[in-house]
């Protein structure tokens, strides 16, 4: 599950390929001035789909952000993939972040569960509970247990998901993709403290979101 590629995340080398094709022809066949929009949307597609390497803590009960992206939620609620009360912490993807995602625990995948729904801006708070979502379940070695939950945008088409029901993640370990504007909400045991606040960017690995209680 360890991904060692260059760089670019795998799930975007068509959309590059495409972009870069047209961008080339319509050059060829037109000249600059027609061929700099798509010149700038295969700048866009790379940007996108970049996957930068990052360093994680060493600290042992931190939860780590699954995600590059701002913080739109630290708050109390009612956890209905474990079924407990729960400190969520909320992660909003703008197109402009990194949207591959990264185990927030060592710990091991008890259950793995999708949802269809809508695509409403994953902002907004009931995007939580009302857009497509694909949920996994951690059992952690101290017997805590963290929720963490893709949930798409308002264009977001494509939850890859690579993990399986069973498998032990690192933290770090990137294990998912959300193509296009996205969510991450992280559901952790009560009592754990947060180390981040709303409006807060964060990075995927390197930043920590709580200290488990």
């Amino acid at each position: 599950m360890n991904y060692p590629h260059p760089i670019i995340a795998r799930e975007g080398w068509p959309f590059i390929g495409i972009a870069a094709v047209l961008a080339v022809l319509i050059q060829s066949l037109n000249g600059f001035g027609w061929a700099w929009p798509f010149w700038l949307l295969l700048i866009f597609t790379v940007q996108f789909f970049r996957d930068p390497p990052r360093a994680v803590p060493a600290q042992s009960n931190a939860v780590l952000s699954p995600a590059d992206g701002r913080i739109v939620a630290v708050e109390t609620v009612h956890d209905q993939y474990a079924d407990r009360e729960a400190l969520k912490i909320s992660v909003f993807m703008g197109v402009f972040n990194a949207h591959s995602q990264r185990s927030p625990v060592d710990g091991t995948v008890r259950k793995i569960e999708y949802f269809p729904g809508a695509f409403l801006n994953a902002e907004l708070e009931k995007a939580s509970l009302r857009n497509e979502r694909n949920a996994l379940v951690f059992d952690l070695p101290g017997g805590q247990v963290v929720s963490c939950v893709q949930v798409a945008g308002l264009v977001a088409r494509r939850i890859l998901c690579y993990a399986r029901t069973g498998q032990t993640l690192a933290r770090g370990q990137r294990y998912g993709f959300i193509r296009f504007g996205s969510r991450m909400d992280v559901y952790l045991p009560i009592g754990s403290r947060p180390r981040v606040a709303i409006g807060e960017k964060v990075h995927a690995s390197s930043t920590i979101l709580a200290d488990l209680a």
